[in-house]
């Protein structure tokens, strides 16, 4: 990604030591089931926009590195621990983990992988009964939460 070139996507780690923005969109927009990619993010299962390295670059900071398997490095934020990549050793590109995003809302997954792992009752999630934070913490105590986390902008 050069100077010249306009960003059309932004994100970062939670405590924003790290930040990196897209000149092209993603090439596709997974979900992983993997039991290796359940533990990297520590939930059951990730999902990554995956992104020519042309396209990508850290804008700040530099993040810390896994090697995760003999194939592959994950990205993380040493400060704060928020996982942001997957990427093959010397391959033409990098996953960016789609939480990691400034607008998540804007990278919808089209396909999953790994589903020998996939969790029984993940895909009854969506049915779940469910509450705004709001709801779940009630007015006085959501209204004194104090986020230490980065804005999703600069």
């Amino acid at each position: 990604m050069t100077e010249e070139t306009k960003t059309v996507l932004t994100g970062g780690c939670q405590c924003g030591a790290v930040r990196f923005a897209l000149s092209g969109l993603p090439a596709k927009i997974s979900i992983c089931h993997c039991r290796m990619c359940q533990k990297a993010s520590g939930a059951p299962f990730a999902s990554f926009a995956d992104i020519e390295h042309a396209d990508f670059a850290w804008t700040r900071g530099k993040p810390a590195a896994f090697q995760s398997s003999s194939i592959a490095v994950r990205d993380f934020c040493r400060d704060c621990g928020t996982p942001l990549s997957f990427r093959r050793i010397d391959g033409p590109r990098i996953e960016i983990m789609t939480g990691t995003f400034d607008r998540p809302d804007q990278i919808i997954p089209t396909r999953q992988y790994g589903t020998e792992s996939r969790l029984g009752w993940v895909v009854g999630i969506a049915n779940l009964p469910s509450q705004t934070t709001l709801q779940n913490y009630g007015p006085e105590k959501a209204n004194g939460i104090v986020s230490h986390q980065h804005p999703d902008h600069e």
